[in-house]
């Protein structure tokens, strides 16, 4: 049984509460289970910047029925990260979300079949455009399947960003680009240009034309689900840091 409080990694716990509410502290909002913090097992406490991720992280708390699946609470585990991973590692952090900007999904359309091609060169072009008039990261499609090396003023301007950003934000960003496959998709949801559900339909263009033709696999809509979550979890991860000196420059 775990103490009191205290997750440890790959255990389900039963849940070891009653009540689940945020308060506000020196260091920033606090997540309070019966009226203590839970902790990582590193024996830091839940908190956020904001009363808003504060409170979306109490959502999931609250949500746990039987037993706590921390596995499947992204708030929480994104703070945790947040606190503890991200201070020390900012620069590796940054330089996995450059990873995905150099082999963005919106620089690899379909060769075909044309109404595929078209779908996707109506719904990514304007969103790459966007981006190199916005953020200075301009991305070059490939013509076909092979990788095409992208411009190192692009990929600085990535880097950059993912540096400005604060430890909670740059956690946020860290998790959406394998989720999305996508840097700028990940970068267009913390800027506000559209919201959770839609940055992953555009992400899954190919995906959504393939079961038009042949049908919904039982378990892929299942992980679909799953997916379209976490993307709303992180759109309102974003938006719950909309606060004086945490939004985006």
């Amino acid at each position: 049984m775990a103490q009191k409080g205290f997750i440890e990694p790959g255990e389900k716990p039963r849940r070891f509460y009653e009540t689940v509410t945020v308060a506000e502290t020196e260091e920033g909002w606090q997540v309070l289970l019966d009226g203590r913090a839970p902790r990582s097992p590193r024996g830091v406490a839940l908190r956020t910047p904001t009363r808003p991720l504060a409170e979306l992280a109490a959502s999931e708390w609250e949500a746990q029925v039987r037993h706590v699946d921390l596995a499947a609470m992204h708030a929480t585990r994104l703070a945790f990260t947040a606190l503890e991973a991200v201070p020390a590692a900012r620069e590796s952090v940054a330089e996995q979300i450059v990873g995905y900007a150099g082999n963005d999904l919106l620089c690899y359309p379909a060769e075909g079949p044309e109404s595929l091609r078209v779908r996707q060169s109506q719904a990514w072009e304007p969103l790459l455009e966007r981006a190199r008039e916005e953020l200075g990261v301009g991305l070059e499609p490939s013509r076909g399947i092979l990788h095409r090396d992208q411009p190192e003023d692009a990929l600085a301007a990535v880097r950059r960003h993912a540096l400005s950003a604060d430890d909670f934000t740059l956690s946020g960003l860290a998790f959406g680009v394998p989720l999305f496959g996508s840097a700028i998709l990940t970068l267009g949801l913390w800027r506000g240009w559209f919201g959770g559900e839609e940055a992953f339909a555009l992400s899954r263009l190919d995906e959504a034309w393939q079961e038009a033709q042949w049908g919904i696999d039982e378990e892929a809509a299942e992980r679909t689900i799953r997916l379209q979550a976490e993307a709303r979890m992180l759109e309102a991860w974003f938006r719950g840091l909309e606060a004086p000196g945490l939004s985006p420059a």
